[in-house]
């Protein structure tokens, strides 16, 4: 196989000259835990190995990939689960609960990765690298608690949580108090090269699940964990320019970006460029709890030497790429 370096993008040229397109997949957490689901590990591994039938049938289609994942349902039930034996065993804290969901989503996605790779006849390796995810120690978001995670509480528990611990907690949406913590942007990766080495070596990598493990860098210029949650996409938009990836693809749960979301007057969106994205960004029709972190992800892949990004659900990623469904970004 002969690599040769192309600006933005490796080409893999093999099998009579075949082009072979760098992707980033970055999973919504409905991959691996649907809504309905109860959440077992039959469950979870049903699930993963739907989805990894699709990934397949990207490699089938020529691309390469990088792939990515959220974890919000799983860290939510070990925070949960360390919760309610806190009495017996000890809670970890939040970077170590992100750290246990890389490895077991990794293990779920990589077992049922090379099952389907078996069944289709490919041999590829398959690597989940747990990740460290560097944030700046003066990021102000550190100072601004806004991600929602773990169970829902009732005020009398959430006044005892304030008690007992720091945690901050909101009422959120009628349906209850949780606990808040930082969301701050990525930097880099302490395994960054690592994963560059694997994946220009042609293997399928899962890395930075979650967000990533964020890290920063303390006073003695050690690394050192943090309370706090990266989100998934602007990670995903990040791994995707260090590898210098031509497409960013984000699977959710719609199937086409929107504006005015579950109104009257919805409109879908099947095309947006930087600048019709970040002017309906900045006029407020992409929450930032929802869609907003999934724009301004794809507009720094874009703006940062990325081809084009893809928004869509799972069920639609072949149409998408085909330019056929989905909502598709592009620079200009």
């Amino acid at each position: 196989m002969l690599l040769k370096e192309n600006k933005s993008i490796i080409i893999f040229l093999q099998d009579g000259d075949k082009l072979t397109t760098n992707i980033m997949v970055s999973l919504g957490g409905n991959a691996i835990l649907k809504h309905s689901d109860k959440g077992t590990a039959e469950e979870q591994l049903e699930n993963t190995r739907q989805t990894s039938n699709v990934i397949v049938r990207l490699l089938e289609n020529d691309y390469h990939i990088c792939l990515t994942h959220g974890n919000g349902p799983q860290v939510g039930d070990i925070l949960l689960a360390y919760d309610r034996s806190k009495e017996t065993l000890p809670p970890m804290p939040l970077d170590v609960c992100v750290a246990q969901t890389q490895g077991m989503i990794g293990y779920m996605l990589q077992i049922s990765l090379k099952n389907s790779l078996k069944t289709s006849g490919i041999e590829k390796s398959v690597v989940t690298i747990i990740t460290q995810t560097m944030v700046h120690q003066q990021d102000p978001l550190l100072q601004k608690p806004s991600k929602p995670i773990g169970p829902f509480y009732t005020a009398l528990e959430a006044s005892k949580c304030r008690e007992e611990t720091n945690w901050t907690l909101i009422e959120d949406s009628g349906r209850g108090y949780r606990r808040v913590v930082p969301s701050p942007r990525p930097i880099g990766f302490v395994e960054q090269y690592s994963i560059k080495s694997l994946f220009d070596n042609g293997d399928l990598i899962i890395a930075a699940g979650g967000g990533g493990i964020p890290v920063i860098e303390n006073e003695e210029g050690m690394f050192q964990g943090i309370e706090a949650v990266v989100d998934k996409d602007h990670t995903a938009a990040l791994l995707a320019s260090l590898l210098n990836v031509e497409i960013l693809l984000i699977l959710t749960d719609v199937d086409k970006v929107a504006i005015n979301y579950g109104k009257p007057d919805q409109e879908d969106l099947d095309h947006l460029t930087v600048e019709m994205a970040r002017k309906y960004l900045n006029e407020g029709f992409f929450p930032s709890g929802n869609m907003g972190p999934k724009i301004e992800s794809t507009i720094d892949f874009l703006e940062n030497g990325g081809k084009k990004a893809i928004i869509t659900s799972i069920e639609n990623v072949f149409d998408a790429l085909d330019g056929v469904a989905g909502t598709t970004i592009t620079p200009n």
